[in-house]
């Protein structure tokens, strides 16, 4: 199946160093020349696109190439799934879901964080009534896609308060949208997440927000999605997709030390995407842990609370099971 930039748009919901690391010689030899397709999304770059961008995979045998934009993460995941990518990503709880329902897949790294920086903000009108979790209930909030981050942190966040998980309608909107739809009052809060700081730059400097409450605030620091691979691809290609994951991870180490040279290289991207290259001023940073790296509690804490609603069975998945680790995918002469 043939997909272009243009024409890709999957509306299904899936069933979730150094700093300079130049390319290895050795890495060169021991793989054969692999290419790993993805879908984008707009308004910003994946980890592994930055490592492309900086030349990480250069001489390494492994190329990524990018087949088109992903309306969210759950399309990502279902285009994974269907073979017509090699890397997928998505909000962990999608990614989750997507397992449970029996994708095997795993969490090659955390793809994006949240932290004191780079957080998901939920943002009414000033002068609106709505200020707080509690005042969602009734009311219509915008988000990008269905079933993945800001679906289930507004499914927590009214769980934290004693409310059904279900009390607030979502609708799903466009990223570049999310800004208009509720000056125009389509919506009454729309959320900008994590992955879409670069949208709420703008939205902001045009004033006239209020913070209702960030992911942080009901999640605390955790990673908030995962970029993914199929398990039988990584037992086909284990080492393409150990130098695939390891140049990813140092590029998000790059970014977290150079914030300002990332900024410059999102902006050089987005312009040749035919995006608009000056939203790349808001980035804010990827929001993982220093090195790239995830620890159980990014998977753990979205486990416990799918199996507190009934979607996974108590001990049906582990964290351990699902984290990539090499050891795992050993490389022969390794």
């Amino acid at each position: 199946m043939q997909i272009s930039r243009r024409s890709f748009a999957i509306a299904a919901v899936a069933a979730g160093m150094l700093l300079t690391a130049p390319a290895s010689a050795t890495f060169a030899a021991e793989t054969d020349q692999v290419t790993i397709r993805y879908l984008s999304s707009q308004g910003g770059l994946s980890a592994h696109e930055l490592a492309d961008a900086l030349g990480y995979f250069k001489d390494t045998g492994v190329t990524v190439k990018d087949v088109g934009y992903a309306p969210g993460g759950p399309a990502s995941l279902f285009a994974l799934a269907s073979g017509n990518v090699e890397v997928g990503g998505a909000a962990t709880a999608a990614v989750l879901n997507s397992i449970a329902g029996g994708n095997d897949f795993v969490a090659a790294y955390p793809s994006n964080g949240i932290d004191k920086t780079t957080e998901s903000i939920f943002y009414s009108l000033d002068g609106s009534p709505i200020k707080s979790i509690k005042d969602l209930a009734g009311k219509t909030i915008a988000v990008n896609t269905l079933g993945a981050h800001l679906d289930y942190t507004v499914r927590e966040a009214l769980h934290s308060v004693g409310l059904p998980e279900n009390s607030a309608k979502l609708v799903v909107v466009p990223g570049p949208q999310l800004e208009q739809v509720l000056r125009s009052k389509q919506v009454d809060v729309s959320a900008f997440g994590y992955w879409q700081k670069t949208y709420e730059g703008v939205a902001l400097k045009s004033g006239g927000l209020q913070k209702i409450f960030g992911d942080t605030d009901v999640l605390g620091e955790i990673a908030g999605g995962f970029t993914v691979l199929r398990r039988d691809w990584i037992k086909q290609h284990p080492q393409a997709a150990k130098i695939f994951i390891e140049k990813s991870q140092v590029a998000l180490e790059y970014a977290r030390v150079h914030p300002e040279e990332t900024k410059a290289v999102i902006a050089k991207v987005l312009a040749s995407r035919g995006e608009n290259a000056d939203i790349a001023q808001y980035f804010t940073g990827y929001g993982v842990r220093e090195g790239g790296k995830a620890v159980p509690r990014d998977l753990q804490f979205w486990i416990d609370i799918l199996a507190r609603g009934g979607v996974l069975k108590p001990g049906q998945l582990k964290a351990e099971d699902i984290l990539y680790d090499p050891a795992n995918f050993a490389v022969a002469g390794n």
